[in-house]
Parts: C-alpha cells; sequence; structure tokens
C-alpha cells in the first residue's frame, strides 16, 4: 500500500506492508492521504512486515536503544510505539524504516489504550519525521495555527486547552481557512499547518481524552503569512476582551505553549537522537528566536476569552481594525 502526504512544508511518500499501519495512518491524515507520484518526496515512510531486529554489529552505541554508523542511525521502540526504526540520509531525502517489534508491556498497552497507541504511530511515523526534516530549513515546531478572519491573518497562540481549537473551528464555520489545529511550523514569516484531525467537543470520530472528538478540518490550506500574534487566555469576565500586548509577551506565549503542548512530549527527545545520530539538522530548533521574530515583526494582542460564548475573534479584530 503507497500513499503520500503534504505537510509542514514536506512532501511524504508512504508504502506499507501491514494494511493495519496504514488505516492508522490515513486517519491521522485526515482524509489528506493521496497517491500522487512520489517523486518529489522529501521523506520516505516504510512500514516493513519483517519482524526481525535492525543488526546492529559494528555500529557505534549512540545512547540506550539506539546506535549509529555512518550517518545512519537504528533506535529501538522509538517513542514506546513498539516499532523499530532505521533511519538514513542524503541531502534530499530521509528515509524511516519501520518494524513492528513491541515488547510485551507495549503491545499490551496498543490493544488496551487504542487512541493512545494511534496517536503514538501517527506522531512517529508521519509527523516527527516531518517536523524534522522541516527543521534542515529552520522552519520550527510551533504550538499555534494560521488563520484567515475575513481581512486577518492572525496566529494563535495559547496553552492546551484554552479554546484555541473551539474559536478556530468558528472560524472555519464561518468561512475562513487555517493551517491546522494545534502544531505548526515557521521561519519567522511563514506559517505551515501539520495535518491531523481537528478535536473538539462534538466531533464524529475518534474520542480523545478530555471530552473531545475528532473531525476533519475543511477549508485547510498549506501555509500563510501571519500578519498580527493573537495570545488566547481563558479569561474570568462574562465577555472577552482583546488588548494590545508587548512582543516579548506574545514570543514568551509562543515558546512556552510549545515546550508544554503534550503533541510535543516526546519529540524532542526524538529529535535530538536523530540529530547526534545522523550528523543532521539542528540539535536543537531555535524556537525563541523564531517566536521572538515574528512577535517583534507584527503587531501583537492578547485574547481573554469569555465564560459566555458568542462573539467570535472576526468580531474582535474587526473592532480593533475600525478603531485604529
Amino acid at each position: 500500500m503507497a500513499a503520500g502526504l503534504d505537510t509542514v512544508g514536506e512532501r511524504l511518500s508512504i508504502e506499507s506492508a501491514l494494511p493495519w499501519v496504514m488505516d492508522i495512518l490515513a486517519e491521522g491524515a485526515a482524509g489528506d492521504l493521496d497517491a500522487r507520484p512520489d517523486d518529489d518526496a522529501s521523506v520516505r515512510i516504510v512500514i516493513e512486515s519483517d519482524r526481525q531486529r535492525f543488526e546492529t554489529r559494528g555500529w557505534e552505541l549512540l545512547t540506550r536503544g539506539a546506535w549509529r554508523r555512518g550517518g545512519a542511525l537504528i533506535l529501538e521502540n522509538a517513542c514506546t510505539a513498539g516499532f523499530d526504526l532505521h533511519l538514513s540520509c542524503t541531502p534530499a531525502e530521509a528515509v524511516f524504516t519501520f518494524r513492528w517489534r513491541p515488547p510485551r508491556r507495549d503491545r499490551a498497552a496498543a490493544r488496551l489504550l487504542r487512541s493512545r497507541f494511534h496517536l503514538l504511530v501517527r506522531a512517529l511515523m508521519i509527523q516527527y519525521p516531518a517536523l524534522w526534516w522541516a527543521g534542515r530549513s529552520m522552519r520550527v515546531p510551533l504550538h499555534a495555527s494560521a488563520c484567515t478572519v475575513g481581512d486577518h491573518v492572525p496566529l494563535l497562540a495559547a496553552a492546551s486547552g484554552v479554546g484555541r481549537s473551539t474559536l478556530l473551528l468558528q472560524e472555519l464555520e464561518a468561512g475562513g481557512t487555517a493551517t491546522g489545529d494545534n502544531i505548526a511550523v515557521a521561519d519567522g514569516t511563514t506559517v505551515w499547518g501539520l495535518v491531523e484531525p481537528l478535536r473538539v467537543e462534538g466531533g464524529g470520530g475518534r474520542r480523545m481524552p478530555h471530552g473531545r472528538q475528532e473531525t476533519p478540518m475543511r477549508d485547510r490550506v498549506p501555509s500563510l503569512v501571519p500578519d498580527r500574534v493573537v495570545v488566547l487566555e481563558r479569561g474570568t469576565g462574562d465577555g472577552p476582551s482583546l488588548q494590545p500586548c508587548a512582543p516579548e509577551v506574545a514570543a514568551r506565549s509562543l515558546v512556552t505553549s510549545t515546550y508544554m503542548a503534550g503533541e510535543l512530549r516526546r519529540y524532542w527527545s526524538f529529535a535530538a537522537t536523530l540529530s547526534a545520530g545522523t550528523g543532521v539538522g539542528p540539535a536543537h530548533p531555535p524556537v525563541a528566536d523564531v517566536a521572538s521574530l515574528m512577535a517583534s515583526a507584527l503587531p501583537c494582542y492578547t485574547l481573554a476569552l469569555g465564560q459566555r460564548p458568542g462573539v467570535t475573534l472576526s468580531d474582535l479584530l474587526n473592532v480593533v481594525e475600525i478603531s485604529a
């Protein structure tokens, strides 16, 4: 089985000898997998049916469960998802080869904690490889999303659970577009979205933590150039309020929400291991530098969400535009 996916500015080619794995990845791609030729793929994902461990004789031990040789890397039970990984790179592409070899404990967890297992497999096989390879072009992960709100293009930054997904869904239903729900990459000017389902209350798909369910994101666009940064906070008043804020405040929110994000909790260790094993990409993404660059170049606002819903982001931004 083969498919392709465009995400965070990278083209992925996916080949799976295990149909059940392709089903998980298709669910995680929220309908965006395609069958286009993969000649231009920058990241190749290969899932083999072979259950043998990758041969590590003659390889240098990098750290517990990881070996390197000649710019290639072998990683056992990557991200505790039950798959061993072999990674090799050329200047043009990265090839991630996976084999299903779960320890007994992780095999049981895959059966009992289905949603957790699906999230791990999606992250390991499509999200993290794409994010890591995007880092070669100095595109760094951000826990943020860019969207269109009328003539405006805000970059929405918020910690998990504040309500960004709900606010974003309102704008999509009103005719807006967005790069994605939770995770994006940015280079200081442009934001590219990570392809994943939208997670909101009342969605019709897989059940997720905190009472949310997945639903496909309609009107997704590959990238946007924000014209402002909007930091979302959970307010205590009845209605929402939008106020200008200092660039330092907006940059701090972008950075802290990114490192607090549960979706990226395993990414930092994974990316560091890949970089150490292959010698490719930054040892650590310059998240703070990119966040500061964007915040210093754009007007920044803090949006305190009210206790009562009803006012949309477009209503608030239009008031700001009229006042200006």
